[in-house]
């Protein structure tokens, strides 16, 4: 059956920017200007064409209609499969496919968890982009969240349950002169995401792999290349209701790859062993901003140093532990005298455990109870 593309808002949806990506990818070359608004493409053999620089055009919804036309004919495909390709030729793709999808579709629950799973997906290796972490609070994160405020869902497709993230738009390379014969073309923030997305989807995948061997170190050692708590729980709600499920990559044409789709797949048996990897991560992260009220143990400082380091006897999970802390040169001193007089303090830190021992990371004296003279017995 033939369809023919005529709906206004549905070509107007359809970039001058993938216009152009897609005819140079398809063999145009632009051969010269035409008006204000328009380019020539040539090519040996395919037809001439003219496409818009700007959608402002008066006719732009028919001249699109027209070009889909020649595209859909010249590539021997339907119209619909053509719009599909140019609506997004100027924007990276992620489609996560589930497999055992009964006629194309799941239950609402399934849904629901897929398309939440996808976006902490691609938040987590956006969050990892510049600050490889074990675990991130991704609200604090200003260039993930910026990013995702751009990223849109697309129309979920045919075979098994496809649903579809669209990047923002990945324009084409600009290059910079740094010196005399040398060129730099920086790849932009959503491309970089979309890279890191597959280099931590890759990693985790491994450490998923040599886990099951018995290396207990594997997703430790991917954290690096983006593996984290937040992308395990993700794949964990992606993956848990479907036997197989697969991403999948395709980068925008207007910015040249090596290749033009990438993809990976986990199985529902790689659910426990996320899982796992997400607590130990959770485990493992120091938790933020934790008030320890307890009494100065031991004091150390060297002579040449500012600083000091300390012992505080506190209860942690209901049991008194010995937590190390390095405190700048002004909480060092209130240490010291809190020391002197068997003062109570209150530290405030990122608390981690490591081993089985205990230390405060950025620490500060948030307040001491002062020994008072008058109340001594």
């Amino acid at each position: 059956m033939k369809v023919d593309i005529r709906d206004a808002d549905a070509l107007h949806a359809i970039s001058p920017s993938a216009l152009a990506a897609y005819a140079r990818s398809a063999g145009w070359t632009k051969i010269d200007t035409f008006g204000d608004y328009s380019d020539v493409y040539s090519s040996n053999r395919l037809p001439e064409i003219v496409l818009p620089r700007t959608s402002i055009i008066a006719d732009y919804a028919r001249v699109v209609g027209r070009l889909v036309e020649i595209f859909a004919d010249t590539a021997e495909i339907d119209q619909l499969s053509l719009y599909r390709d140019l609506v997004t030729a100027d924007r990276d793709v992620i489609r996560i496919r589930a497999e055992d999808a009964e006629g194309g579709s799941v239950p609402v629950s399934h849904g629901i968890d897929m398309m939440t799973g996808a976006r902490d997906m691609l938040l987590a290796a956006a969050c990892s982009l510049d600050d490889p972490r074990p675990l991130y609070r991704a609200g604090r994160n200003r260039q993930a969240n910026d990013f995702m405020k751009e990223v849109r869902w697309g129309q979920t497709e045919q075979g098994s349950f496809i649903a579809t993230l669209l990047t923002p738009v990945i324009p084409p390379p600009m290059q910079l002169s740094l010196m005399e014969g040398q060129d730099f073309v920086e790849d932009p923030v959503a491309r970089k995401i979309t890279r890191r997305l597959a280099e931590s989807l890759e990693a985790t995948h491994s450490a998923t792999e040599n886990a099951i061997l018995g290396e207990g170190e594997a997703f430790l050692d991917a954290v690096p290349s983006g593996a984290s708590a937040n992308l395990c729980e993700a794949l964990v709600k992606l993956i848990d209701p479907f036997p197989i499920l697969e991403v999948r990559l395709s980068w925008a044409r207007t910015r040249k790859t090596d290749a033009p789709t990438w993809n990976i797949g986990f199985e529902n048996d790689n659910v426990s062993i996320l899982r796992e990897a997400a607590r130990v991560f959770r485990e493992k992260e120091p938790k933020e901003d934790i008030p320890l009220s307890g009494f100065v143990q031991r004091l150390k400082r060297d002579e040449s140093e500012s600083d000091g380091t300390i012992a505080l006897r506190t209860s942690i999970e209901g049991q008194i532990r010995s937590v190390t802390a390095v405190l700048k040169q002004a909480d060092y001193e209130k240490a010291i005298r809190a020391h002197e007089h068997k003062s109570m303090v209150t530290a405030i830190g990122d608390l981690e455990r490591y081993g089985q021992r205990w230390r405060l990371l950025n620490p500060r004296i948030s307040s001491v109870v002062e020994y008072d003279e008058d109340n001594e017995v």
